[in-house]
């Protein structure tokens, strides 16, 4: 979470819907991935970035979750990057 937006405006959208907020969407993590079996093995492929403006980027690409467990998932993202304070920060997360 140390890259995201600090910010109860957050988003983080999914087949589930909008989480909205930092500190939500940690726990939207927590509660869906609460132990080392279900988190895995997270490998992440950017297909594409563009730089929008001095102070906004977005980012495409993929995941891959490797889970002996609980079984495998991959799936393509989307990542809406601003520079706030100096800092880049995901402000948007759409993760499908």
């Amino acid at each position: 979470m140390a890259g995201y937006w600090r910010s109860d405006s957050l988003r983080f959208v999914s087949t589930q819907g909008i989480t909205y907020g930092w500190q939500a969407t940690l726990d939207r993590y927590r509660q869906r991935y609460p132990d080392a079996a279900s988190r895995g093995t997270l490998r992440f492929e950017i297909v594409s970035t563009e730089l929008l403006s001095d102070d906004s980027a977005f980012l495409v690409g993929r995941f891959f979750l490797t889970r002996p467990e609980k079984g495998d998932a991959d799936g393509y993202f989307t990542l809406l990057w601003r520079k706030i304070d100096g800092a880049w920060v995901i402000v948007v997360d759409h993760t499908g």
